[in-house]
């Protein structure tokens, strides 16, 4: 019992390091970031989380990021919904095949689609606005998003199905009002998901977009001055881009197992 707790200590502490590190860097001053390694500030400062938080390019950014994850994680869900249902309660020609196809879209990098995305934007004058990378993002959101909820609703009996049409449900009707409070577990591990790609993925999100709708992951390259890194800057805007991850991930924290395993547990 000792020895599994010294090595779930010994885990929990290599795990929380670099977070513990990146807090005590956004709290120095840059001179004494850069003259040594120090376990805590010693000349403590909030100057870092100010400048975000009064800086137009810096909270505009986190602004930015926000507003397209939260419309790919909508577009997501909301098409991911419907095809989901499709596959666990309809059998058709090759449905076995395009399942698997649906999640093959999901392995290619991101860099292979930046070029078309770029051009195509372009052209149709939706480069550098929030719906670019949204869109973009709903490429490799949707394919998860399916395979997960697919999981959950064929754990939902199709007797349900029949019992609501027996009782003169319509079919909008009894998906919203039975069958998505049956699988919300289901919607809220798929919504995390998608929120956790579009929020920290960077190159189609620094691809698409200039000046307007610049995300944060995109401004914090860009830390870069005559004077040299800002570390404690960069390290302060680390900080606040853990923020919207942590809680989302304390919402859902109760079924991510559940999620890893596309419901099927």
């Amino acid at each position: 019992m000792l020895t599994r707790r010294l090595v779930m200590g010994s885990y929990l502490v290599f795990l929380m390091l670099p977070i513990y590190w990146l807090i005590n860097m956004s709290l120095k001053t840059n001179a004494e970031i850069i003259s040594g390694y120090t376990l805590w500030p010693h000349t403590l400062t909030f100057a870092n989380y100010i400048k975000i938080f009064t800086d137009s390019s810096w909270y505009s950014g986190y602004l930015n990021s926000l507003q397209y994850v939260a419309i790919n994680t909508v577009l997501s869900i909301s098409l991911a919904l419907p095809a989901a249902y499709a596959f666990s309660r309809y059998r058709f020609l090759g449905d076995k095949h395009l399942f698997f196809w649906l999640l093959s879209n999901r392995m290619a990098p991101p860099a292979v689609f930046a070029l078309p995305f770029f051009n195509l934007y372009s052209a149709i004058g939706l480069f550098d606005t929030p719906f670019a990378v949204a869109l973009a993002h709903c490429l490799f959101n949707i394919p998860l998003a399916v395979w997960i909820l697919e999981g959950f609703m064929s754990g939902v009996p199709k007797e349900i199905d029949e019992t609501a049409y027996i009782d003169g449900y319509s079919f909008p009707r009894f998906f919203v009002k039975i069958f998505m409070p049956m699988i919300a577990s289901g919607i809220g591990v798929s919504a995390f998901f998608c929120f956790m790609f579009s929020w920290v993925e960077l190159l189609l999100a620094r691809t698409l977009t200039s000046v307007d709708t610049k995300p944060i992951a995109a401004t914090m390259t860009r830390t870069i001055s005559a004077a040299g890194m800002d570390w404690g800057l960069l390290a302060a805007a680390g900080v606040l881009t853990m923020v919207p991850g942590a809680i989302v991930i304390w919402f859902v924290r109760n079924y991510i197992a559940k999620g890893f395993a596309l419901g099927r547990v």
